[in-house]
């Protein structure tokens, strides 16, 4: 036994390493997010109030691109595009769950149709975009396919129609997802504790009451999580619209993102897109403000 005020060897076991290697292990992670993370976002942000164009020009001029970026109607066009596409993904939302509950019986096959569904997961973004463009093809895609079968008067020629190619897009998108949130729901019907649904069989409550009443809310973490995750999924989305419509037609499947690098390096306004993007950083922390608050009600309450 070491006497009263005895130094204790400093031994690999208490060094000073040991005793914090889980922070020292983390140091890297910060450098890289402070440098290039918040790095980049305070650099936007002092863009954003210059007369940059194609070089930085530390010239300050105010507010006075984030007015001409508000009076840019290709912009206010990409900002209505953007609540639509969410609005519109959200059917990858309601299938995956629909999946999930048909999966969830049991079904022959489980597994084979698991692996189906989740296959477009596997394939980037722009191959996605890629193969629904020749399928909107009007000369080589389904349109083609159905009036060589007859059908002479058959339209699916979404991606040039203005009014259309958003819903082309949610389509692609719809179809690439799905499976995940297949995945996440199905993973949040068997956390639900087996007991409940042995009640609800002596009770002889039906199926399609016992997920409406019980399950779908029970579930109300999963799908907060969810919605969050296809809201980030569409602030973010630009690869696809490049594989699919490059914007067009007349600018009408341009979403922020795309506007935003559009204006960095195709029109060479380094300012306004610094604007865009500080824009659309404050609608994604505004955003996610209610979020945060309804999920500590709710785990509150729970």
């Amino acid at each position: 036994m070491a006497r009263l005020g005895t130094r204790v060897p400093n031994t690999p076991g208490n060094s000073f390493i040991h005793r914090h290697a889980a922070y020292i292990a983390v140091v890297p992670v910060l450098l890289v997010a402070l440098c290039f993370y918040f790095g980049s976002t305070v650099w936007s942000l002092v863009m954003s109030l210059t007369a940059s164009k194609i070089f930085p020009d530390m010239h300050f001029v105010g507010l006075r691109q984030y007015l001409r970026l508000f009076n840019d109607d290709l912009w206010i066009l990409s900002l209505h595009n953007l609540v639509f596409f969410v609005l519109g993904s959200l059917g990858s939302l309601v299938l995956g769950f629909i999946l999930a509950v048909l999966l969830d019986g049991k079904a022959v096959g489980e597994r084979v149709f698991r692996t189906v569904y989740l296959y477009p997961l596997a394939i980037s973004l722009i191959i996605t975009g890629l193969v629904w463009q020749w399928l909107f093809n009007p000369s080589m895609g389904l349109q083609q396919f159905f009036r060589d079968l007859g059908l002479k008067n058959f339209n699916f020629n979404w991606v040039g129609d203005k009014s259309k190619v958003m819903y082309a897009l949610i389509l692609a998108a719809v179809w690439q997802s799905a499976g995940f949130y297949m995945v996440l729901s199905s993973s949040g019907i068997k956390s639900i504790d087996s007991e409940i649904w042995q009640a609800s069989r002596i009770d002889g409550i039906s199926k399609l009451r016992m997920y409406f009443e019980v399950i779908i809310p029970m579930m109300k973490f999963t799908f907060l999580t969810a919605f969050v995750l296809l809201s980030i999924g569409a602030v973010k989305a630009y690869d696809i619209i490049v594989a699919m419509t490059n914007g067009g037609p007349g600018g009408h499947s341009e979403l922020p993102s795309y506007y935003i690098v559009d204006m960095y390096m195709y029109r060479h306004n380094i300012a306004v897109g610094a604007s865009g993007s500080t824009i659309l950083l404050l609608l994604v922390v505004v955003f996610m403000i209610p979020f945060g608050v309804v999920n500590l009600i709710l785990k509150k309450r729970k």
